[in-house]
């Protein structure tokens, strides 16, 4: 099963590039919106994919949801080389028995990735 999660952004450009920089993300589609807005999917791993749209057309299209934020926790087994190259990562702590670190977007929107040990 593949997962899609829809993040709202003021800039797409930057957060694509975020996602594709940092992560290795790779561009899936770009999709022309209504109004010439751009919503890009880019693939974060084979089971899930960020849907990027700007903000701004969801404030015309969809304002109740608007300046929702996802909460998203990664799984990595690349973890400690992940928290050493991603610029914003932040301390290393344990929840629960699970190593977690957190990091933020060009936006200022803070994720969490945790170690994975399966």
């Amino acid at each position: 099963m593949k997962t899609r999660i829809m993040i709202y952004v003021e800039d797409v450009d930057m957060s694509v590039a975020f996602w594709t920089d940092e992560f290795g993300a790779q561009v899936v589609a770009r999709q022309t919106l209504n109004g010439g807005y751009q919503n890009v999917i880019v693939g974060i791993s084979s089971e899930v994919e960020l849907s990027i749209f700007p903000r701004d057309y969801i404030r015309i299209y969809s304002p109740e949801v608007a300046e929702n934020v996802p909460s998203l926790m990664f799984f990595s087994k690349d973890f400690d080389k992940l928290h050493d190259e991603l610029l914003d990562a932040g301390e290393i702590t344990e929840v629960n028995g699970v190593l977690t670190f957190n990091f933020t977007d060009p936006e200022g929107n803070y994720f969490v990735v945790a170690k994975d040990v399966e």
